[in-house]
């Protein structure tokens, strides 16, 4: 049903901060969590992160919640490996206090005193500057001096917020830069933005072949352009391919004909199916649901296809991420170029 082909070069190559979007329901966390395993089993170091305390990460991984340090969750054969970080706003906000104004223990005053929960809950801007800021040390981060300095990540995937909120939570720091005109929290605004809007940052939307979710992917696709945001692919998740041959598609493309149905309750009746009749009916029918969902896949696929992206589609997993499902999406991005 759908094209997948495998480029002579990654689609993302030269990116070290993957920002992963998507309505909700979409898959977006498992997709992140995939294209960081791809991206870890090329030998790389990796930091899989989540700003929306929801810990999908660790429910993806089956291990303990992550907390607000970088977790190994595996090392890899190839060399690679991945940690997970679940960013917390208070954790953050303390942080940035102390390398900025040097507060030390006065920070921990300020938490004791519930001044800290007061401008995390608030303040919803102040909490993704705070979210995006994290996202943005752990990029920029380096391990020796001078020339032989190198970054402590190869790369860095974000599960950030849904698409609904996209493009307020990358826009963040230019509001903040119009309110803080000098100033450390201007410097840094302005640092997170030319971070964001760099050729090392790509934005990846998923999406579902529906209706609702692929709107919602060309509205973010178009919001983001606006906001001078870096686009990525897009990742068509949950793809079902036909069950049935393209002989029996046609042959049901009208309506089963009279000939068909007496056909396959013959069949039916001589392989011992009681009631064939009735039984050709039920399966003729959920045939036609299956053939009306593959036309709905096609036309939406099609909505995709015009946007220009590159597009990468994961199959539908029967059992789900149980028995390494999430390693078999991970496979498909790399086959298909994403890494």
């Amino acid at each position: 049903m759908t094209p997948r082909s495998t480029p002579t070069h990654p689609a993302t190559a030269g990116v070290r901060l993957h920002i992963v979007t998507g309505k909700g329901g979409t898959g977006k966390t498992t997709v992140a969590a995939a294209l960081a395993i791809a991206i870890a089993r090329q030998g790389k170091k990796v930091l899989l992160a989540e700003v929306e305390d929801r810990q999908g990460i660790s429910q993806i991984f089956d291990i303990a919640p992550l907390a607000h340090a970088e977790t190994l969750i595996f090392n890899d054969p190839s060399g690679g490996s991945l940690w997970g970080l679940a960013v917390e706003p208070k954790a953050a906000l303390l942080e940035y206090l102390h390398k900025f104004y040097k507060l030390g223990r006065a920070g921990s005053l300020l938490e004791k005193l519930g001044a800290v929960d007061f401008a995390t809950t608030i303040a919803p801007g102040l909490r993704d500057v705070l979210l995006i800021g994290k996202v943005y040390e752990a990029v920029g981060r380096r391990t020796g001096r001078g020339r032989s300095a190198a970054p402590v990540y190869d790369a860095v995937v974000l599960d950030a917020p849904p698409t609904g909120r996209i493009g307020r939570f990358l826009g963040v720091n230019e509001e903040v830069a119009e309110i803080a005109k000098v100033g450390p929290i201007r410097g840094q605004a302005d640092s997170i933005t030319a971070l964001l809007q760099s050729r090392i940052t790509a934005v990846h939307v998923v999406t579902l072949l529906e209706e609702m979710p692929v709107q919602e992917c060309i509205d973010a696709l178009a919001e983001l352009t606006v906001k001078r945001m870096p686009l990525g692919g897009i990742v068509v998740n949950q793809v079902r391919d036909p069950i049935l041959s393209d002989a029996d598609l046609d042959d049901l493309a009208g309506g089963a004909s009279p000939q068909l149905r007496a056909a396959i309750a013959d069949d039916l009746a001589h392989a011992g199916v009681a009631q064939p009749k009735t039984t050709a009916d039920t399966l003729l029918a959920e045939a036609a649901e299956h053939l009306e969902r593959l036309d709905l896949q096609g036309e939406q696929d099609q909505r995709i296809q015009a946007q220009g992206r590159a597009v990468f589609y994961l199959t539908a997993l029967a059992d789900g991420l149980q028995s390494g499902g999430i390693t078999v999406l991970a496979d498909e991005l790399h086959a298909q170029g994403m890494v």
